[in-house]
C-alpha cells in the first residue's frame, strides 16, 4: 500500500495543474492516468498550438446549470495568473483572434510546463494505470489501481468528460460521483460540428471547404464568426459555438451577410449595372461556386438585376440574412471539443470543489457541470478549478 496526502485522478490539464499547486503546499502528490499518452488533449488542442486562455474570460463565457457557480475561482486565478506563468517559462504566444491566446511554437510548450511544475513541486505522475476501485474510509479514500493499492486523505477527480473518445475519454469520473451520491446532470456533446438532413446535404457537402463570415443565432444566442461547409455538414467556429446552445429539432438562423445591408448593395448594384445577373452581383461577397449552388437551394432565380419586380430583390436579400437551416444532429463525442453536463455544481463547493458532503472528495475541470465557449475558455475553467482545489486539498 503506498501512502500519500493526494491523489489526482486524469494526467490532464486540470489534474496537473492541481496537483502541482497541492505538491507547493508540501503535499505529497500522485497524479494516476490510464492513457498511455499524458496530456494527450492538450498537444492535439488549438491545432497543435494549445489556446490555454482567453484575455476576455469571465463567468458570462460558461454554460453551467447554476450560472454563478463559476464565479469565485475564476476571479481567484484568472486569465493573467496563468499568462504570467506562461511568461515565467518564456513560452513565445500570440493572440489569434477574440481574445484567443496560442503557443507560437507548440501545445507540448504547456504539456511541458505543467510536468515541470509537477516535478519542482514533488509531485509523482504515473500512467498507464487503470482504476479497479475507489474506496471510502475513516481517514480518507483507498483505491485499487493496476500497479497497486493507494491510500490518500484527499482524492481529486479531473478524468475529463466524453469528448474525443481516441485519446482516452471516459464516463468513470461521473461514475465516482455516482458512486458517492452525487448527482450528474444531463451529458452531450459540445462545440462540435453539426450534421444535416440528406436534403440539406445533397447541396451543401458540394460545397466542402468554402467557409464564410456569419451570424449564428439560436435559443436567443449569437456568434458572429466563420462558417465551414464540410463534407459531413458544418463546422467553424460560429458552428460550434452555437451547438453548445442548440438543442435537437431546432432551427439555426445564419445571417450570411452580417457586418452590412445586403439589399442596399444589391439595390446600389441595380442603379450602376442593371444588366447583370444576381449571380455575379452576389458574387462581390460569396465565392462564385457557393452562390451558384445557394441560388437555387435557396428558392431564389438567377436573373437580371433588372427583372426583379417588387420585392422580389428584398426577399434574395432576406433569404442570406435569415437562412433557417434545421441539423439532423451533431458529430458528437467523436469530434466534440468539450461534453455539457457533468458532476452537479449544486453539490461542490465553488470556493474549494469538494463535494459538500463527502469529506476530501474534489471535482474539477471538465467533469464538472461548467462548460466554457470555444476559445481557451476551457483551459481557463481547467486553470481556475484546478488551483482553488490546490489550496485546500
Amino acid at each position: 500500500m503506498k501512502n500519500v496526502d493526494v491523489i489526482v485522478l486524469g494526467a490532464g490539464a486540470a489534474g496537473l495543474f492541481c496537483a502541482a499547486q497541492a505538491g507547493k503546499r508540501g503535499r505529497k502528490v500522485v497524479v494516476l492516468d490510464h492513457a498511455k499518452r499524458l496530456g494527450g488533449k492538450i498537444l492535439m488542442s488549438g491545432g497543435g498550438r494549445c489556446n490555454f486562455t482567453n484575455m476576455y474570460a469571465s463567468h458570462e463565457n460558461f454554460l453551467c446549470d447554476n450560472p454563478h457557480f463559476c464565479k469565485s475561482a475564476l476571479s481567484r486565478y484568472t486569465q493573467w495568473d496563468f499568462i504570467g506563468l506562461v511568461a515565467e517559462y518564456g513560452i513565445a504566444y500570440h493572440e489569434k483572434t477574440l481574445g484567443q491566446l496560442f503557443c507560437d511554437d507548440s501545445a507540448k510548450d504547456i504539456l511541458n510546463m505543467l510536468l515541470s511544475e509537477c516535478d519542482k513541486s514533488g509531485v509523482t505522475v504515473t500512467n498507464q494505470c487503470e482504476i479497479l476501485s475507489v474506496k471510502k474510509t475513516d481517514s480518507g479514500y483507498v483505491l485499487d489501481t493496476a500497479k497497486g493499492e493507494y491510500q490518500c486523505e484527499s482524492l481529486v477527480i479531473a478524468t475529463g468528460g466524453l469528448s474525443m473518445p481516441k485519446l482516452g475519454a471516459s464516463p468513470f469520473g461521473y461514475k465516482v460521483a455516482e458512486q458517492f451520491g452525487l448527482s450528474v446532470r444531463p451529458t452531450r456533446a459540445g462545440l462540435v460540428p453539426f450534421t444535416l438532413h440528406e436534403q440539406d446535404k445533397k447541396v451543401l457537402a458540394e460545397l466542402s471547404g468554402i467557409s464564410l463570415v456569419a451570424n449564428a443565432s439560436c435559443n436567443n444566442t449569437h456568434f458572429n464568426e466563420s462558417i465551414l461547409f464540410t463534407h459531413r455538414g458544418l463546422s467553424g467556429p460560429a458552428v460550434l459555438q452555437i451547438s453548445s446552445f442548440w438543442e435537437p429539432g431546432q432551427a439555426v438562423e445564419f445571417d450570411l451577410f452580417p457586418n452590412g445591408d445586403l439589399l442596399a448593395d444589391l439595390e446600389q448594384a441595380l442603379q450602376s449595372q442593371p444588366d447583370v445577373q444576381l449571380s455575379t452581383a452576389l458574387a462581390n461577397h460569396y465565392p462564385k461556386r457557393y452562390v451558384l449552388a445557394a441560388l437555387p437551394y435557396l428558392g431564389i432565380e438567377n436573373k437580371p438585376l433588372k427583372q426583379y419586380q417588387g420585392k422580389q430583390l428584398e426577399q434574395a436579400a432576406q433569404a442570406f440574412h435569415q437562412w433557417q437551416l434545421k441539423p439532423n444532429g451533431t458529430e458528437g463525442y467523436r469530434t466534440a471539443e468539450v461534453t455539457l453536463g457533468g458532476v452537479d455544481t449544486d453539490q461542490l463547493s465553488s470556493k474549494t470543489m469538494m463535494a459538500k458532503e463527502v469529506e476530501g472528495l474534489y471535482f474539477i475541470g471538465e467533469v464538472v457541470d461548467v462548460t466554457g465557449w470555444l476559445g481557451g475558455y476551457n483551459f481557463q475553467w481547467a486553470w481556475s478549478s484546478g488551483w482553488v482545489a490546490g489550496q485546500v486539498v
